[in-house]
């Protein structure tokens, strides 16, 4: 089995203003170590799969800063897209390139760039089983992570029968739910949809063939010309466009530390935390301050009697808020006039 990895990069993180840019989102920035997010990514899909087996999708802007942050990476590695167009037109170009370069039975394992991962050794191993069990059985493997939490904020994928190594049948997969609906879900036995997959390249490709006419017309018409493909192709989700169509997709639980990142309050999970119970990165002075998310670039930050704060410093411009209202920073970004924005 030749095992190759392919790592998303795209977006904007926009609700890690005002650290996160269009020129430097999240992927790019050491929010989780003192590395950036992609280059962590990479170092843990290293024993995986060596970067002469290893792709990186992005937004066509960013290209040349992630291949400069990825100098492992041979060129013609770190693919650009041309537009936006949804994780399955992503992933289908990603299986095209593989198969052209390495046949059909070549195995992809994908991640997304913007993940804390508590215990690397047992994500790898998870890796290692998807694969196997993908390349061993032709299906659409993903692995499921174990709730630590009936966290709202997350899809979620019902298990099936089992069918073997572990592996179960998808009965189901579900968007976001609410609060309650998520606690019943995680006492259920339900998963959370991480994102993680592995196929064999042609298996995901003939499913795409045969069940995703949003993507399918688009790779017969223009599986040689990128930027042609990516202009016709309509936007829509692997798990929508694909995985929820199909019968040929199977679930492994997963249990390693797995967070998505997705706000600043995510920090307060992924990052060490002082005696205080306060996560940050640069210089912190707090005295009788607990459970707050401190980032700064240069300026010391000091907090005395507050809770639960995040506080932002970059470049002379400070963010102040709660773990609680940065969930929804997005509201706050849309607001903001155009030189803030953009910083």
């Amino acid at each position: 089995m030749t095992r190759w990895a392919v790592v998303l990069a795209g977006g904007v993180g926009s609700r890690f203003w005002p650290l996160s840019t269009p020129q430097r989102p999240k992927q790019m920035l050491p929010l989780v170590s003192d590395a950036p997010m992609l280059a962590d990514t990479l170092d843990r899909l290293a024993p995986i799969a060596p970067a002469e087996r290893t792709l990186v999708l992005t937004n066509a802007s960013l290209a040349d800063g992630v291949a400069a942050l990825c100098p492992s990476l041979p060129a013609g590695h770190v693919i650009p897209e041309p537009r936006p167009a949804g994780t399955c037109a992503a992933l289908a170009w990603a299986a095209h390139e593989i198969q052209r370069r390495a046949g059909s039975e070549a195995v992809m394992v994908c991640v997304h760039a913007d993940w804390a991962i508590g215990d690397v050794a047992r994500f790898r191993a998870a890796l290692e089983q998807a694969a196997t069990v993908a390349a061993a059985h032709q299906a659409l493997v993903t692995v499921g992570v174990v709730p630590s939490r009936p966290d709202p904020g997350f899809g979620y994928i019902q298990p099936g029968e089992p069918v073997a190594d572990g592996a179960r049948r998808v009965a189901r997969f579900v968007e976001k739910p609410d609060r309650a609906r998520a606690e019943q879900m995680v006492a259920d036995g339900f998963l959370w949809n991480s994102g993680i997959f592995a196929w064999r390249v042609g298996d995901l490709l003939s499913e795409i063939a045969a069940l995703t006419p949003e993507v399918a017309p688009a790779l017969a018409a223009h599986g040689n010309d990128r930027d042609a493909f990516f202009a016709a192709v309509q936007s829509v989700a692997i798990d929508v466009g694909v995985l929820e169509r199909s019968a040929r997709v199977l679930v492994l639980a997963g249990d390693f530390g797995w967070d998505d990142v997705g706000t600043w309050a995510a920090l307060h999970r992924v990052r060490r935390r002082d005696a205080q119970d306060n996560a940050s990165f640069g210089r912190l002075h707090a005295l009788q301050a607990t459970g707050n998310v401190v980032h700064t670039e240069g300026a010391p930050v000091v907090l005395y009697g507050v809770r639960d704060l995040v506080v932002v410093v970059r470049d002379g411009v400070v963010l102040v808020t709660t773990r609680d209202a940065a969930a929804d920073l997005k509201t706050l970004v849309d607001t903001l006039p155009s030189d803030l924005k953009q910083l």
